[in-house]
């Protein structure tokens, strides 16, 4: 007797039993479809959210903390509690000369929404003074011209750079470099357009912004050496956190503030944040291994319970083989074949459907900023779909393992 895995009229017979109960295959195969096109989709689509919500923030460094100035909450030097105090540029010297692991720290100044204007042509934008180093944590695109170098800075240059927005307000399609634009009532010459790739926003996208050199601001509003704040740029393994009480002790010997006044400095841990996105990936990934497991596991007993009313229906035929000599294997083999060839059937479907949706997924939320990678891999398809079918095996053995012990007597006994 040939093999029933090799004998083309067993496979015959496989299909001929499957097809006599359309019904209850298509709810067994529709289950076994179902549950891999969710794993599949689940296990694809989970990168591709990634990366939609990354995008958010592609152009944005994420190990940064912002730093201001705050309220004295002790009184100190003659200083009373709740008075203010300011940073200045000189704090910002101190700070990339001697705390460790800064990669960078530079001056925030912000003077709001203001008016500007060239020729008849006028528009609202928020005016910032900004230094080179900027770029390092907001990385800008540059649509004309060019960004703020340092020369700008430490020359005190009267020149800007356009967010996009406000250069298509004031020039629409024409270049404004080497054109000026009135800020307040002062001249500034155009240097370059510039836009972000970041959702983030720390005092106006740059769309919507004017931005001179951090010294020209300071000047041209009559600051002195005072600054805003600072935006801190930290090297890799470096925690924000961490550096926080070096910080202050090179601020407050500076400044009239109590060494012990930790309140006095407003200190946000941007990349904080950023760790807790990185846990609610890690928490999509589990929700999306829970929910596929659900739905492998179901697919699975739907397998198991066919193959058990397949034997239950067919256990006067199984005693007529075992009579004329099928050997036991022969009997397994050909139980577990039916359920091997529903699950590997279905589940190849499931996955063309899973990748075709992913392909869709893909195409809407690809843009100009990135394409996600709602993809799913051939190793991966194989993996789930191998896996349908040895859990799908293992789930039929018990059946076929009844079927193997059925004795010929008691199986004719049954059929009459």
């Amino acid at each position: 007797m040939k093999t029933a895995i090799f004998d083309i009229e067993n496979w015959r017979e496989i299909g001929a039993t499957l097809a006599k109960n359309k019904t209850r295959t298509f709810l067994t195969a529709f289950g076994i479809f179902w549950g891999t096109a969710m794993l599949a989709m689940l296990w694809g689509g989970a990168h591709g959210m990634e990366d939609m919500i990354r995008r958010n923030f592609e152009g944005f460094a994420t190990n940064t903390a912002i730093m201001q100035p705050g309220r004295r909450t002790i009184s100190y030097k003659g200083f009373n509690k709740g008075s203010s105090w300011s940073m200045t540029q000189t704090d910002i010297d101190n700070i990339n000369r001697s705390v460790k692991g800064i990669h960078t720290a530079v001056p925030m100044i912000n003077r709001g929404e203001m008016k500007a204007a060239h020729g008849s042509k006028s528009t609202s934008a928020t005016l910032k003074g900004e230094s080179a180093e900027y770029q390092y944590i907001f990385l800008p695109i540059i649509y004309d011209g060019r960004y703020l170098n340092d020369s700008d800075d430490r020359e005190e240059r009267k020149v800007c750079v356009l967010g996009k927005r406000v250069a298509g307000d004031l020039f629409g399609v024409a270049s404004p470099i080497g054109e000026y634009v009135s800020v307040g009532g002062i001249y500034y010459k155009v240097i370059g357009v510039a836009g972000q790739t970041t959702e983030v926003s720390i005092g106006g996208k740059t769309d919507e912004c004017i931005i001179i050199p951090s010294s020209t601001m300071r000047r041209a509003f009559n600051l002195g050496d005072k600054i805003d704040g600072a935006m801190l740029l930290f090297k890799d393994g470096y925690s924000p956190s961490e550096s926080l009480p070096a910080l202050e002790k090179v601020l407050f010997r500076n400044h009239p503030v109590s060494p012990d006044d930790h309140n006095a400095l407003f200190f946000f841990d941007i990349s904080e944040q950023f760790a807790m996105v990185d846990n609610l990936f890690i928490g999509v990934s589990l929700l999306a291994l829970f929910v596929g497991c659900g739905s492998l596991l179901a697919g699975i007993i739907g397998v198991g319970n066919i193959m058990w009313v397949i034997v239950k229906e067919r256990t006067q035929e199984i005693g007529v083989r075992r009579a004329i000599g099928a050997k036991p294997s022969d009997i397994i083999t050909q139980i577990l074949s039916e359920g091997v060839l529903l699950t590997f059937i279905a589940g190849f479907a499931g996955i063309c459907f899973a990748v075709l949706g992913l392909a869709i997924a893909q195409v809407v939320t690809t843009d100009e900023i990135s394409t996600p990678r709602f993809q799913l891999t051939f190793m991966q398809a194989v993996t789930i779909v191998g896996t349908f079918i040895v859990l799908g095996t293992l789930a039929g053995l018990i059946p076929a393992t009844k079927a193997m012990k059925i004795k010929p007597i008691e199986a004719m006994r049954e059929g009459n």
